[in-house]
């Protein structure tokens, strides 16, 4: 003679009528969405005590949303983009930090590794992220960047095949420059 489990003997149901499955689903996304908030908040603070560097800087566009950030990256002294100023943006995704934001210019930046659309070649946004990296890290890198192009991996290969010819570069960077307001 068998006996019915009484565990499996009938379907599982939650107070709230979901299956548990949905309801862990659904308080795991409300705790991954919390450490997601915990972490961009410590890392805020970490910016506003002590910025990685002069000229760079971000941080929550609103009080309501820190999962979109936006800043500024001034070029670094001894580069074409020396006394330059650029507006960026950040997007954190739900699954940071284990996964990476998504970094774009905008405001527009004629440098051989981004493109039209302000879209950024640069390896810790993409194959080289990990989860100990932070916005310090991509801000320092970023400003690294201006000054010193990948042209393996162009993305505005005209520019990369300019970048050897400083004298060039400049004109060109000069005609695609544009400031920005100061109120921004």
């Amino acid at each position: 003679m068998t006996t019915a489990n009484p565990t499996t003997a009938f379907p599982a149901a939650s107070i709230d009528g979901q299956s548990p499955k949905a309801s862990v689903s659904a308080s795991g996304q409300a705790s991954s969405a919390a450490n997601v908030a915990k972490r961009l908040q410590s890392e805020l603070m970490s910016l506003m005590m002590s910025p990685p560097a002069a000229g760079i800087s971000a941080f929550p566009e609103s009080d309501s949303d820190l999962t979109y950030w936006v800043g500024r990256l001034e070029g670094a002294e001894g580069t074409v983009y020396e006394g330059h100023v650029y507006a960026i943006s950040l997007r954190f995704p739900p699954e940071y930090p284990y996964k990476a934001p998504v970094v774009r210019f905008e405001s527009t930046c004629y440098h051989p590794n981004v493109d039209l659309h302000g879209n950024i070649c640069l390896d810790i946004l993409k194959e080289k992220w990990s989860p100990a990296l932070s916005v310090s890290t991509i801000l320092v890198s970023l400003q690294s960047l201006l000054g010193e192009p990948n042209n393996a991996s162009p993305l505005n290969v005209e520019a990369a095949e300019l970048w050897d010819d400083v004298e060039a570069y400049k004109v060109e960077l000069a005609k695609h420059y544009q400031p920005l307001p100061e109120d921004e």
